[in-house]
């Protein structure tokens, strides 16, 4: 620890420093144990005056501005060369460099129209990628809050406002009701002060503040003598002398999780990075095998003759890697990006739609995530029974109802629901929140979210008019956390200006205060039994999860109130706390913050599909419990487990234990980790959601982080791969939907282009090794391969394109939320997908071969055509051939005749396939550039009734796999 400050001496004026100053103790240190006066001694601070200006400036100097430390901005040029980090990317640019080598050796004549094409390929690639991330990096930045905070602070014994970022430890802050807390600090003094915490903690309900010094260490959510930066103050004032600033508070601590936090690659970037290690590996072994038996059975000696057998290396290396696979990935996720942008939520990262698809698991936040966090009346009780509110939310959308019927239609004469009326009013009346509409609509609380809900509850039932006409506030006796209640009196114009103490509090504590209770328009006295009905009032809401405060009011006479008035004519809140015995008891209300109305829907959709839904929460393990029932995350008898509990547990055991909990309460930032690190250990695709600070290392190491554009925080919105602009909870349900259908499409195209290449691959192969029957042999100067690379560059660009972007947009044709999630250890392309690849690829293979054979004099059946034109007849072939292949890859095992016509783009990119085959085959300049000759009708016919063949048979191989299932 580095030395303290040193203390002013009592000499010297307030709010200065005397000598220079040191740097302040490591922000780690338990301040909660400390007494005020200490800390304020060891910052070398004065509680009153504050830090003198100058020496603030000379803190700023030595800690640093009090933000915290992001990522540095990825320069233009990063971004753009990180397109090309793609094991297919280096297999293309690796065939490049063959490509213009073997141009090289050749003199360089003419243009290497492979290697321009394959770099025209990859740049368009690289620059969808880098326009795409763009465009999501604006959107993220759009989201952001670009208002400096600014707080109250004393400084040379003065009070003003600064921003946040210039606070320094030593600093004095001014907490007032409706700022942010800047910084972290320890608390001087406090005067009925809460914190809302929940950006932090995951609380929902404002935590009451005392300097008091605690004994004993204590979680973050229970430090009541500390408040920290990023939350905020809901009711009362005080005073705090900062701490910590920028990354040494807990919210600094949190990003510095975050920053060591590993985020973990998609499962479809794993998939296809192992695709492309698997294809280059195979064109190494396949073009080594290849150009070493030309070597042997051709005896090749002299420099043309080795040109030939790389130029046979290149063709292979052109053949076996998909130039288009990159692109159309990056499109069609592209354009999910784009779908999931309309429908409320922006991607980060593309490949983080295809993961949502596969997510198994959904870890959520509760407050404000599946909560509307908007505290919310739903039951008043009396002794005359119990009232429902209806509605939710800060909107005064809503009724108050007895029996089915709205409480003033029910007692139009206010003579046997009367008490009801009162615990409204009387509840608003002790309260100093405010509940306004915006100008765009919606309704913001300024004040405690809990006093909100009287205010509402009070609308919704028609009272706020007659309330406002008839009462005036007068006089108040804060709230203290000691006495967990606070008092108002007011003046009663209906009964000529009498005065009415108002108290709302616990109901426990209100509940001693009490000698009497209020039925109808009666005043009786509580007995044991009323408070014994009371206390099961109290106890059947509690076990709802609802949080409860009670009403009680006392009419006061003239000698009463007198006595709470001090010389100068003023009240005496002091002295006012005499008033608050002898109370009437009026009634019981229950609050809760209600899950938002699409959430139970959303949940439903999910189990649907087969995938959990996890709470993960600060909040009160019942609070957590219930609203995770009422939503369908877990049935009744379900528990809760608590942090607690969790720090006792091994890392085997919690993941044993995550496979069957799913409400977690009562956690912390570590917890969270663990929690998503135990589901992703079990197999699981864990998509975790989150809007606080608290959740940004639990987002940033889940497979996919969800974080809410509107409440979120900037530290989640930086962690997350997703942000969701409406914070609704269905939305990801929605990008679960589309995630699926992306995949689906994914596996279509991959099916597509994969056995399309293979039929490349294969036929160069064996068209190599099997020359001599096939009558290639002997044919022009040097080795004549079946196919040209130009003709394989074509077949990649134009007919194994179109068709496999068609297969990347096309339409959801099967209810995917029937299905379940994809497993982790499952893979994009399977088993049985690469023998259907292998197998069609062998069959284009053969009908290719064999449309050279019947051409070509010699072979296995005598023809009588150039070579040119024997090679133009299997390069059509093969261009048809993975057209018919196209309708066959729509599905695995269902026929290509099903819905054959509901994809309208595949059909637009198989015309255009044919029509640009007829245009190589038969306009001259085409037929220069990629060595073509004109075929007659009967040719064509010939092409076409082979190229069928594919189709045949990928029919019988679906209806094999049908009869199997």
């Amino acid at each position: 620890m580095s030395e303290p400050y040193l203390p002013v001496p009592a000499d010297q004026p307030p709010g200065t420093a005397q000598g220079p100053a040191t740097a302040p103790p490591l922000a780690r240190e338990d301040w909660t144990r400390s007494e005020p006066a200490q800390v304020v001694s060891r910052f070398g601070t004065d509680a009153d005056a504050g830090l003198t200006g100058a020496e603030a400036a000379r803190r700023l100097s030595e800690h640093g501005a009090n933000i915290l430390a992001g990522a540095p901005p990825e320069p233009v040029w990063k971004r753009f060369t990180r397109q090309f980090a793609d094991p297919l990317i280096y297999l293309l640019l690796a065939a490049v460099i063959i490509s213009l080598a073997v141009w090289s050796v050749e003199g360089t004549a003419g243009v290497p129209v492979d290697a321009v094409v394959i770099l025209v390929i990859v740049l368009f690639n690289a620059v969808l990628g880098y326009v795409q991330e763009s465009k999501a990096a604006d959107a993220v930045a759009a989201l952001q809050d670009m208002t400096a905070v600014s707080v109250a602070v004393i400084r040379d014994g003065r009070t003003g406002r600064i921003p946040a970022a210039n606070l320094v430890p030593g600093d004095v802050l001014a907490l007032v009701e409706g700022d942010s807390v800047g910084a972290d600090a320890r608390l001087l003094s406090a005067s009925s002060l809460q914190i809302a915490e929940a950006s932090l903690t995951g609380e929902s309900v404002p935590v009451t503040k005392s300097p008091a010094t605690l004994a004993t260490g204590v979680p973050l959510g229970d430090r009541t003598n500390m408040v920290f930066k990023g939350t905020a103050v809901t009711q009362g004032a005080g005073r705090a002398v900062v701490t910590a600033t920028g990354m040494a508070t807990e919210m600094g601590r949190i990003a510095t999780m975050l920053a060591a936090t590993e985020r973990e690659p998609t499962p479809l970037t794993k998939e296809i990075n192992g695709i492309g290690k698997t294809l280059g590996a195979a064109v190494v072994v396949v073009a080594a095998i290849v150009m070493a038996t030309i070597g042997l059975t051709s005896g090749a000696s002299s420099p043309q003759e080795a040109v030939d057998v790389l130029l046979v290396g290149v063709s292979l290396a052109v053949a076996a890697v998909p130039e288009g696979l990159p692109a159309i990935l990056s499109v069609v996720l592209s354009i999910g990006v784009t779908a999931m942008s309309r429908r409320h939520a922006i991607v980060k990262d593309l490949s983080s739609v295809e993961t949502l698809g596969s997510a198994s698991v959904i870890c959520s936040d509760k407050t404000g995530t599946l909560t509307r966090n908007e505290m919310t009346m739903l039951k008043v009780r009396s002794s005359s029974g119990e009232a429902h509110v209806t509605g939710a939310g800060y909107a005064p959308d809503g009724v108050v109802l007895v029996e089915g019927t709205p409480l003033l239609e029910n007692d139009p004469e206010l003579d046997l629901r009367e008490e009801d009326i009162v615990v409204l009013s009387g509840g608003t009346l002790a309260s100093n929140a405010e509940v306004r509409q915006d100008e765009d609509g919606s309704w913001q609380v300024v004040g405690d979210p809990t006093e909100a809900a009287f205010i509402v509850a009070e609308r919704k039932a028609g009272l706020s008019e007659r309330r406002g006409e008839r009462f005036d506030r007068i006089a108040e006796v804060p709230f203290t956390s000691e006495r967990k209640m606070m008092s108002v009196v007011v003046t009663d114009a209906e009964h000529d200006g009498q005065r009415v103490l108002i108290t709302k509090g616990a109901p426990d504590v209100l509940l001693s205060h009490c000698t009497r209770y209020r039925t109808g328009l009666q005043v009786v006295p509580l007995t044991e039994a009323a408070r014994a009905a009371v206390e099961r009032d109290v106890d059947s809401m509690s076990r709802q999860a609802l949080r409860t405060l009670a009403v009680a009011y006392r009419p006061l006479t003239g000698v009463q109130y007198a006595g709470a008035v001090g010389p100068d004519g003023a009240f005496d809140a002091g002295a006012g706390l005499a008033l608050e015995e002898d109370l009437i008891f009026v009634g019981t209300v229950g609050i809760i913050d209600p899950p938002r109305s699409e959430a139970a829907d959303a949940v439903a959709e999910a189990r649907r599909a087969g995938i959990r839904v996890v709470m993960i929460t600060g909040d009160h393990p019942a609070t957590a419990l219930r609203i995770a029932q009422e939503l369908g995350i877990t049935g009744t008898g379900a528990r809760a487990m608590v942090g607690a509990e969790l720090n006792a547990m091994g890392e085997d055991e919690l993941r044993e234990t995550v496979r069957h909990v799913s409400v977690f309460a009562r956690v912390a930032p570590e917890h969270k980790l663990r929690i998503v690190s135990a589901f992703q250990a079990n197999g699981d695709v864990v998509a975790m959601t989150g809007d606080g600070v608290n959740d940004a290392p639990a987002l940033k190491k889940a497979d996919i982080g969800v974080a809410m554009g509107i409440t979120g925080t900037e530290v989640s919105k930086e962690a997350a791969a997703m942000i969701l602009t409406d914070d609704n909870f269905s939305t990801i349900v929605a990008a679960v939907r589309q995630g699926r259908v992306i995949f689906g499409n994914i596996r279509k195209f991959l099916r597509y282009l994969l056995s399309s290449n293979m039929g490349e691959v294969l036929t160069m192969f064996l068209g190599v090794l099997l020359a001599g029957f096939l009558g290639l042999a002997g044919h022009g100067d040097g080795m004549v391969v079946p196919l040209l690379a130009t003709q394989i560059l074509w077949i990649n660009l134009i007919t194994d394109s179109g068709p496999a972007l068609a297969m990347g947009v096309a339409p959801e044709t099967e209810d995917v939320m029937a299905q379940p999630p994809r497993e982790s250890k499952d893979r994009v392309v399977d088993g049985r997908m690469w023998t259907g690849i292998l197998s069609t690829g062998l069959v284009m293979a053969a009908v290719t071969l064999f449309a050279i054979d019947v051409h070509l004099p010699g072979g296995l059946v005598e023809g009588s055509e150039r070579v040119e034109v024997a090679r133009t007849a299997a390069f059509t072939t093969l261009v048809l051939a993975q057209l018919f292949n196209a309708l066959n890859s729509r599905s695995e095992t269902v026929s290509a005749f099903h819905r054959l016509f509901t994809n309208g783009w595949l059909w637009a990119a198989i015309a255009f396939g044919v029509v640009t085959q007829v245009l190589v085959v038969h306009v001259p300049l085409f037929q220069g550039a990629f060595g073509t000759a004109p075929l007659g009708l009967g040719q064509w016919l010939a092409c076409i009734g082979l190229a069928s063949c594919v189709m045949c048979f990928g029919e019988l191989r679906k209806v094999v796999l049908r009869t199997r299932r």
